[in-house]
């Protein structure tokens, strides 16, 4: 689905707190480049838009100068084409309807607003725009067609018997003009109100009688000579001898039948989605709450299911924003027919859908229908010759328990299908109020972490990779460390998944690679003996367009050699999109720089593609590591990926290494290299750098076991 990015915000706001609050949630969650604009009244407003292009306004109908409706009409004149979200407070409902019928594309309410929700809010507005524009676009094409083709005419003698039709008027009444000649007019011309099916009394004797111009009402059919209904619209006027006497009429008439079908499209357009024909958010919270006032009557719950799927944003970026549509497509047509028809299955924007169950008798109702959707979306969709495979994610929330109105209701149901996501995806989740609480700290953390890289709370500790042959230090592993101002020190665990979710790994990937460049490079022209510097790369940077170029960068920045630099990925993210990652890695290769398969053994663990990838390590998981002792399965596997990567001439690293036989088991089996807490902790810098210049000193496994 096509996207339109928020390059320029007008936020019209006599109250600075109140803009500053907009500001600050719109530069934490919106993009960091869009040029945000503020004027405190309508006056300043209309000149900023005279002479500067803006995406979306913002706007506090309470002004200085302008009130109200008054303020939003002011708004609309003076960029008719740009998107307007009007602020109202808790008790301006009615306004806020207004505005939208004004024209307006939403409306936010103050005091409600959260960084994610009035990001969501300048989205759906945009593309509500975009859609009602090429709407306008449409009518009047079809306006124009119409004029183009002609419009019908007929006429009477002083009697009301018809004396001439054109061709049109032949073709709409099915009489031709022989036969019809000499006729009375209602013979020809039959009018029906479309309403009552009552006859319109005769038009021409109306316009003969009152001897002036006369309209039919409006709503009107012909009814042509074969019993075909037409809507037309029409004008009737006397026909005047020299002496000003009437001697007959004239009508001119045409069909509106599309004129009247485009109005009912847009009548249906302006509560639906244009993309999916759902109901939009709109016509939801509109049944929403109908089904809240008619539950107590019915004895009733109301369910609300909010969906978000797993996996859309990659298929769209990868194959396309048109097969991205037809995916959304598929997936609306499944979930509609999971519900009965007097559910309401909306789509919100973007991969998201809020699905109403309007008279469910228990919570196991919304379970069940929450079963029956995860097991549809997963099915295969067939789209352009590719089985597209995407996951969801439900949260649900139920009347009255979760909440008393739609917005609370949609609300909390939003904050359960996160949880969802948290639990594993794929899944769906009850709201519980913890979960807000929940809510809060997850939002805590992403603000936090929003501003980490800014006050330089970041950093990076390493942990020596050891030869296991040699026992000297062959490399570092790059580790991030966060230390809030107030929460102290956040384990990665916590705020790389929140990272992961909301797009910060990107520039946090990034500082953490030209970090660990730079400090290896220090190191090397410091005369310390270090190999290889070792780094992970998350999927989100792996995938990014731009991954290479800015991978090159750091490298020429900081005066690295690449042989010196390690990327570590797991085996799921080469596995996803295993062409497109062979042609990364053998860039990679070709310049020099080294790839490990992290957390091997815990993904798809196929020899094929290790021998279709160029890679130059395998690093075991240390949940098999820890088990070796054992002599269970885990040793097996140890023992195999070892045997393997020998066969294929890749060097094997075993990670969380903790006690001495872990270390003597690795030893006996060829094992190159190992890492974990029986060497070293992660450590700062400077602490790495003596452990580079004294090397681990740790017991030989040999001479204590022999």
């Amino acid at each position: 689905m096509s996207k339109k990015p928020i390059k320029a915000v007008l936020v019209v706001e006599d109250n600075p707190g109140d803009a500053r609050l907009l500001r600050e949630m719109f530069n934490e969650h919106g993009p960091h480049k869009a040029e945000w604009a503020h004027v405190e009244s309508m006056g300043d407003a209309e000149k900023h838009l005279a002479a500067h292009s803006v995406d979306i306004i913002l706007l506090d109908p309470g002004l200085p100068d302008a009130q109200g409706l008054g303020a939003v009409r002011r708004a609309l004149a003076a960029a008719p084409h740009v998107p307007l979200v009007v602020m109202t407070g808790l008790d301006d409902d009615s306004l806020a309807v207004q505005a939208l019928q004004e024209g307006a594309q939403d409306y936010l309410v103050k005091g409600q607003i959260d960084g994610r929700g009035l990001m969501r809010a300048l989205r759906y507005a945009i593309e509500r725009k975009i859609m009602e524009e090429a709407l306008f676009v449409e009518k009047e094409r079809a306006q124009v067609t119409l004029n183009c083709i002609g419009d019908a005419v007929a006429c009477t003698d002083i009697s009301g018997n018809l004396t001439f039709l054109n061709l049109v008027a032949e073709r709409m009444t099915g009489w031709s003009m022989q036969e019809a000649a000499g006729r009375p007019m209602p013979e020809v011309f039959r009018i029906l109100d479309a309403t009552t099916r009552e006859t319109i009394p005769n038009p021409m004797e109306m316009a003969v009688g009152r001897n002036r111009t006369v309209h039919l009402p409006s709503n009107c059919v012909l009814i042509r000579r074969d019993g075909f209904e037409i809507p037309i619209e029409d004008s009737v006027a006397p026909i005047h001898d020299r002496e000003g006497e009437s001697t007959g009429a004239v009508i001119v008439f045409r069909d509106v039948s599309a004129a009247r079908a485009m109005a009912l499209q847009m009548s249906h357009s302006a509560q639906h989605d244009f993309l999916t024909g759902l109901p939009n958010r709109m016509l939801l919270n509109d049944r929403v709450s109908q089904a809240i006032a008619l539950a107590p009557r019915h004895m009733k719950q109301v369910a609300v299911l909010f969906l978000d799927l797993d996996g859309f944003k990659h298929i769209n970026d990868s194959l396309g924003h048109p097969v991205g549509d037809k995916l959304l497509q598929s997936v609306a047509k499944r979930l509609v027919d999971c519900v009965r028809v007097s559910d309401t299955v909306s789509r919100q924007g973007g991969d998201e859908f809020v699905v109403l169950l309007s008279e469910a008798q228990q919570w196991e109702d919304a379970a069940i229908t929450a079963r029956r959707m995860l097991e549809a979306v997963a099915e295969p969709h067939s789209i352009d010759r590719h089985d597209l495979h995407v996951t969801t994610s439900i949260g649900v929330s139920v009347y009255p328990h979760d909440g008393l109105d739609a917005e609370t209701l949609i609300k909390n149901a939003d904050t359960a299908m996160y949880q969802a996501k948290e639990n594993g995806r794929q899944s769906y989740q009850f709201f519980k109020p913890a979960m807000n609480v929940r809510a809060v700290e997850r939002q805590s953390i992403e603000e936090g972490l929003r501003r980490a890289l800014e006050r330089q709370e970041l950093a990076l500790h390493y942990q020596p990779k050891i030869n296991l042959r040699t026992g000297a230090i062959t490399g570092a592993e790059a580790l991030i460390r966060w230390t809030h101002p107030t929460r102290g020190s956040v384990p990665p665990v916590q705020f790389i998944p929140i990272a992961e979710d909301c797009g910060l790994i990107l520039p946090i990937g990034r500082w953490v690679l030209r970090e660990a460049c730079k400090q290896a490079r220090a190191w090397v022209d410091a005369g310390l003996p270090l190999t290889t510097m070792a780094v992970n790369v998350s999927a989100m940077e792996f995938r990014d367009e731009n991954f290479l170029e800015g991978l090159f960068a750091i490298l020429k920045e900081t005066g690295l050699d690449p042989k010196s630099l390690e990327l570590e990925l797991t085996e799921s993210v080469l596995m996803k999109h295993a062409e497109s990652a062979a042609s990364i890695l053998q860039t990679l290769k070709e310049r020099g720089v080294q790839v490990a398969v992290d957390d091997f053994g815990t993904g798809y663990s196929s020899l094929s593609y290790l021998r279709k990838f160029p890679i130059d390590a395998l690093k075991i998981d240390q949940s098999f590591v820890g088990q070796i002792t054992t002599f269970g399965d885990d040793t097996s596997i140890v023992t195999a990926v070892i045997s393997m990567a020998r066969s294929l001439k890749l060097r094997v690293v075993a990670e969380g290494v903790e006690t001495l036989e872990q270390v003597a088991f690795l030893q006996a089996h060829q094992c190159d290299e190992a890492q974990g807490y029986y060497f070293s902790r992660p450590v700062v810098p400077q602490q790495f750098a003596k452990l580079l210049g004294t090397g681990v000193h740790r017991p030989s496994p040999v001479a204590v076991l022999s």
